[in-house]
């Protein structure tokens, strides 16, 4: 199945689906279901979105928030 989504980053994904800006805001505070919600919009599966979440509340400077 090919999905608009293929060969994008998150980041790009995000920007695409003119998600960046809630995403980011999820993202400073911490809001790892909402996280989660907004990755799963993204055609990622609850898996990819929950370890993609759980890496950015880990280590949140490096991803840039």
């Amino acid at each position: 199945m090919n999905s608009k989504y293929s060969g994008m980053t998150v980041n790009e994904r995000l920007f695409e689906a003119n998600l960046i800006s809630e995403f980011d805001e999820a993202a400073r505070e911490r809001n790892k279901i909402r996280m989660v919600e907004l990755l799963k919009k993204l055609e990622l599966t609850e898996s990819q979105a929950n370890e993609t979440s759980e890496a950015i509340i880990k280590n949140p400077t490096m991803y840039g928030h």
